[in-house]
């Protein structure tokens, strides 16, 4: 006869259960891979979602959950492009062959997989009569890059067999150019490939390939909207929305949260807090500044509809933030002070170093009056000039001792704990002590850094 398991040990069993329950995603990575990675972690792990990363590349990411996402995350990251729940996980080799080397068993092993998948069956149940379908190509190793387009048609074909079989019409949406494997996320969202769960990812890594539909896709013409479609401009020292979005997230600013912006310019940084519900303020040296500012603001909540949305902009010199904004009354610092001037040649050597002595006062400044203002545990992420010299070196800003000074703890981007153990490089990752975001357009480039009080 068979013991009774007592109830105490059958609720541990069921919860033991549900923790191990894990739910794979595939995030397409904008073109600062890094950066899409960091801002990744630091969403995700503010929101309490629990989670590791199985995978990395600069092309895509592999994630594991202990819950399903929604979608709509897409809308607060600034540098993810796609978001794919992962259906089917097969063997590279076998990927290689059955979609480069056409190896006919394993094609046929690749598409017996397929089958047992329920890629085909989400999107005969999404379809409105004819399938219409897209495949995107992503590889790991760059000595196969120039077969992504072959790749994708040959998935692609072997998804419309499948569909004919079950006597459904389809139209494969590829290329002819055969180095393109991949839909634009603008391409997806006007054929509304994301609703009628029909763009396949394919991503293929050294050892193993993962296959994904697409359950969110970027929408640039929402950033595009807040960057050029706002009252006021500032275009010579404008920061885009998408990297401002990104450092809202670095900075670990959720809903009801006060973030400050120092150097707000436009205003940009503070519409990005706002669409994320935080309480922000601006100031500003410049009268100019603060007008356009409250300007491009008050455009902001009408446009998105935030009748509660709270913000205030206040003329004022850095150093007096903390007699102006009051101590430790702030979560959350993201600033990007002064970058020097705005250079029409490559600078020599020298000329950079007199660049960042001259600024470095305004900075060190900035960083005690950060700390002043900011309350225990909460984040300062600020933008320092980065100078890639004639010569090829490069010059940046000292920031580190100066902070460490003023007793403000250096964040690295990334940290072991985040990915799976076997991942063998993640210490080119976890040495890392800031980001850089270089603008081909801009000859001062970008040096993110991340601080707690």
């Amino acid at each position: 006869m068979p013991q009774k398991v007592p109830v105490n040990l059958k609720y541990l069993i069921v919860q033991l259960t549900v923790v191990c329950l894990m739910f794979t995603f595939l995030f397409i990575s904008g073109k600062n891979w890094k950066l899409s990675l960091a801002e990744l972690i630091v969403y995700l792990q503010t929101n309490q979602i629990c989670f590791e990363i199985q995978h990395f590349t600069k092309k895509f990411f592999i994630i594991q959950t202990q819950q399903t996402l929604d979608p709509t995350i897409i809308k607060d990251l600034g540098g993810t492009i796609k978001i794919g729940q992962v259906m089917l996980t097969l063997p590279s080799q076998q990927t290689k062959e059955a979609y480069i080397k056409h190896n006919k068993q394993a094609e046929k092993q690749t598409s017996e997989a397929l089958k047992q998948s329920s890629i085909v069956n989400e999107m005969i149940k999404h379809a409105k009569g004819k399938v219409f379908f897209g495949v995107s190509v992503y590889l790991e190793e760059d000595q196969i890059k120039a077969r992504a387009g072959e790749i994708q048609r040959v998935l692609g074909s072997a998804i419309k067999d499948q569909l004919a079989e079950r006597d459904k019409k389809a139209r494969f949406m590829g290329f002819a150019n055969k180095l393109q494997g991949q839909l634009s996320h603008v391409e997806v969202l006007k054929k509304e490939l994301v609703e009628n769960k029909s763009e396949i990812l394919l991503c293929i890594g050294e050892k193993t390939s993962w296959i994904a539909t697409t359950m969110a896709v970027h929408n640039p013409f929402e950033f595009q909207k807040r960057d050029i479609y706002k009252p006021r401009q500032r275009k010579i020292f404008g920061m885009p929305p998408r990297l401002a979005r990104i450092m809202v997230n670095l900075s670990s600013c959720t809903k009801d949260k006060t973030l400050l912006d120092a150097f707000c310019g436009v205003g940009t940084v503070l519409q990005e807090a706002l669409l994320s519900k935080a309480h922000v303020i601006g100031t500003d040296i410049n009268p100019w500044c603060i007008n356009a500012t409250e300007e491009n603001l008050k455009w902001l909540t009408q446009e998105y509809e935030l009748p509660k949305a709270n913000y205030r902009v206040i003329q004022s010199d850095v150093e007096f933030l903390s007699r102006k904004i009051g101590r430790e009354n702030i979560d959350n610092i993201v600033s990007e002070p002064d970058l020097g001037p705005a250079l029409r040649q490559i600078p020599t050597t020298p000329y950079a170093k007199k660049i960042i002595d001259k600024l470095t006062p305004l900075f060190f400044e900035f960083i005690e009056e950060s700390y002043k203002v900011l309350r225990t545990g909460g984040k300062l992420v600020v933008v320092t000039p980065y100078i890639i010299t004639r010569s090829k070196q490069i010059v940046t800003m000292p920031i580190g001792e100066k902070a460490e000074d003023t007793n403000f703890v250096r964040v690295k981007p990334f940290s072991p704990e985040f990915f799976v153990k076997n991942i063998t490089n993640t210490k080119t990752l976890t040495d890392i002590e800031t980001l850089v975001e270089v603008d081909s357009r801009h000859l001062i480039g970008r040096e993110i850094h991340v601080f707690r009080k």
